[in-house]
């Protein structure tokens, strides 16, 4: 059985996990990336929210309201985890550009495309957020 296409909330929501995570794994290099990360996250929290409000409402109708926080706890900690050991393909610079990019793009348009992009298990350092 072929999994469910992934939804744009979820999209958003493991691009952030995955920009976090191998942050935190970059952040003793010299390719610590933290601070772009930051501008990330700041310069997108409306679209970061939104996506797991409504990544929160998809959960609810298949585990309830009250099933829905945990449910998005589970797949938050199931990205993370994904993450843990680095990204598939692309190292701590390549990541340092990704974030840096992303940071100055503007609406969930490009987050979306990148999204496409990064989070396949497979790929080319040749994206399109990359400066």
């Amino acid at each position: 059985m072929l999994a469910a296409p992934m939804s744009k909330a979820e999209k958003l929501r493991r691009l952030d996990i995955m920009l976090m995570v191998t942050g935190l794994r970059c952040r003793t290099t010299s390719d610590n990336f933290q601070a772009d990360y930051g501008r990330f996250t700041t310069r997108h929290i409306a679209e970061l929210n939104k996506a797991s409000d409504a990544l929160k409402t998809e959960l609810a109708a298949s585990h309830g309201a009250g099933g829905a926080n945990r449910a998005l706890d589970r797949l938050s900690v199931t990205m993370a985890n994904a993450y843990g050991q680095g990204h598939p393909w692309l190292n701590c610079a390549q990541l340092k550009q990704v974030a840096r990019g992303l940071a100055e793009a503007s609406g969930p348009e490009p987050l979306l495309a990148a999204a496409d992009q990064l989070l396949a298990s497979s790929g080319t350092p040749q994206f399109a957020w990359a400066r």
